[in-house]
């Protein structure tokens, strides 16, 4: 008999239709069973010996909640026997559009359990999450959640992870205890969701997904130099195949919606075949050697707000003399999907793994490092700026100035005329630690009207050193701005076209941040996962709370942030 292997996920769901991801154990007929009567069913597709299924359920009603359950050839998996959570559900947005969405995200989500009962990183904020919601069933739960990247660290292993890589190959030779190819990879994803918690709620509320640099190898496509030794050694060629194949089965299926899967040529191919490794495998060499091979951003509209996921990744042009961020058919796309029928929403949510605004001192450090690169010093400066940007991470959105420029612009755009929307938020993670940051534009060209935000919540289950912490902080103060400020004169680099102030954080922790979107308001909410002293228990605290409106004119801002009475006070450095 057929057995679970992983899952079930709830991915999409919209006003009358979703989709359930699961992993089995060997073919079958995967099918999900509502007791609202509504179901699905189809049969497993097969990569690397692995057995997936992404089943549609049709049939929904608008604006309801019904408990499923998933079976394996008419075999009952899902839930589990003697399961101590509640069913799982699958909740439907209302076809007004009016109902009030709640969307939690964050990102970097070291996985691995603890040996003993102390977590030297801290408690996981999405498995306090889990707890709390399965313990508090009438608790409010978000709608979506968005997982900004790093959702595994193919680079960073658990000592659980490496015992089992050693069972198979010698660690002690490169990669060492780094996964080495899709195999090794579906084990990241069993470590990350198979968490009793986890699992749970992944099964119950909706996920969008998008990777980040961990998801591959740290300094993912840094620059050309970096890739060019990369690709030079041994082991590179079946570590990238294997990040790119399993994001394909694992993330990237599971953000597109039921039309936009139906046409997936690739997926219908996989399907039609009783193996599809080498079809996924070519798949995943031509997006490596051409980025434009394959897509990974996506959009996702939710009544009146609308969500762009953008790959900060896989799409960047590496060469010296046109860097960017996102190669030109990328950069059309998501000009499309950010403008297209914008008179259709109220809420504009960019979800970018790297933020588009960083501390003062790291964004113009930024851009004084592409300057040193690009040769504005000379070729010596050059060389000392290429170590420098590896060994530093300098390679977010400031480091790549002309899309800075191009999404400020965009956001600019987006925010501006008669159809503005409410709020333009820029969601983002990477940086372990959390803050929001509000952009005023420069000289007299076009302003938006629209509130506009960068909301970073980072990390969901990490931790980063007490001077990195101090770097941070320093970063966003007034003589962090001015040092900044002596480095782009040094490079030569022109004031960035907005400049911003934080009014929120920063905070360290593992922590999520909640954003709930109503008609043409947004609550904001940051909970970090805390250990009680005596107790011992897990809980979220809410440190910060905002609602943010649209903008004023004159550039004055919505309602301020407040704190919440015993934890962090609202800082407006």
């Amino acid at each position: 008999m057929a057995g679970l292997r992983l899952g079930p996920l709830l991915r999409h769901v919209d006003a009358d239709s979703a989709t359930v991801w699961v992993e089995t154990d060997r073919p079958c007929v995967v099918h999900v069973r509502c007791d609202s009567g509504a179901s699905g069913a189809q049969r497993t597709w097969q990569v690397a010996g692995h057995h997936y299924a992404l089943v549609p359920v049709t049939g929904l009603a608008p604006g309801s909640e019904t408990p499923y359950q998933v079976l394996l050839d008419e075999r009952q998996v899902w839930p589990l026997p003697d399961d101590r959570f509640p069913p799982s559900t699958i909740r439907t947005r209302a076809t007004s559009g009016q109902a009030p969405l709640s969307i939690a995200f964050g990102s970097c989500r070291w996985s691995a359990t603890p040996a003993a009962a102390h977590d030297p990183v801290g408690p996981d904020a999405l498995d306090t999450l889990a707890a709390t919601l399965a313990a508090d069933p009438a608790r409010e739960r978000p709608d979506v959640l968005l997982l900004l990247g790093d959702q595994v660290y193919a680079d960073q292993t658990s000592e659980a992870t490496a015992r089992k890589l050693a069972e198979h190959r010698d660690i002690s030779r490169p990669p060492w205890k780094q996964v080495a190819d899709y195999e090794e990879y579906t084990h990241l994803y069993y470590e990350s969701w198979l968490a009793p918690e986890v699992r749970w709620l992944l099964s119950t509320v909706p996920s969008c997904m998008i990777f980040d640099d961990h998801d591959v190898i740290d300094d993912w496509n840094t620059s050309a130099a970096w890739l060019s030794r990369m690709r030079a050694t041994s082991w590179w060629h079946e570590r990238i195949l294997g990040g790119l194949m399993s994001y394909w089965v694992y993330q990237h299926l599971g953000n597109l919606p039921p039309a936009e899967l139906a046409a997936d040529e690739l997926y219908a191919q996989v399907r039609a075949v009783d193996d599809g490794t080498d079809l996924v495998r070519e798949f995943a060499a031509g997006a490596d050697a051409d980025p434009a091979g394959a897509r990974w951003s996506y959009r996702r509209d939710f009544g009146r707000v609308r969500l762009v996921m953008i790959d900060t990744r896989a799409t960047r042009v590496l060469d010296e003399g046109s860097r960017a961020m996102l190669d030109k058919a990328e950069g059309e796309w998501l000009r499309q999907a950010v403008l297209d029928g914008r008179e259709g929403y109220d809420h504009l949510l960019l979800g970018s793994s790297l933020p588009w605004l960083l501390p003062h001192l790291i964004h113009a450090a930024e851009g004084w490092n592409a300057a040193l690169c690009a040769g504005e010093r000379g070729p010596r400066w050059a060389r000392a700026g290429e170590s420098l940007r590896q060994r530093a991470d300098l390679e977010h959105w400031a480091a790549f100035p002309g899309s800075f420029a191009a999404l400020t612009d965009l956001i600019a755009e987006a925010g501006s005329g008669a159809n503005a929307p409410a709020t333009v938020c820029v969601l983002s993670g990477d940086v372990h630690h959390a803050y929001v940051a509000e952009p005023h534009w420069r000289g007299a060209g076009r302003r938006p009207t629209s509130r506009v935000l960068q909301l970073t919540c980072s990390p969901v289950h990490n931790s980063i050193p007490g001077s990195l912490q101090a770097g941070f902080r320093f970063g966003w103060s007034r003589a962090g701005r001015w040092l900044g400020k002596l480095l782009a004169g040094h490079g030569r680099v022109g004031r960035p076209p907005v400049k911003w102030r934080r009014t929120g954080g920063p905070w360290f922790g593992n922590q999520l941040m909640t954003l709930t979107l109503a008609g043409r308001t947004a609550r904001i909410a940051l909970d970090q996962a805390r250990r009680e002293k005596r107790s011992g228990s897990v809980r979220l605290v809410t440190v910060w709370r905002e609602v943010a409106a649209d903008a004023r004119v004159d550039g004055e801002s919505g309602d301020a942030g407040e704190s919440v009475p015993g934890t962090d006070r609202p800082n407006r450095g």
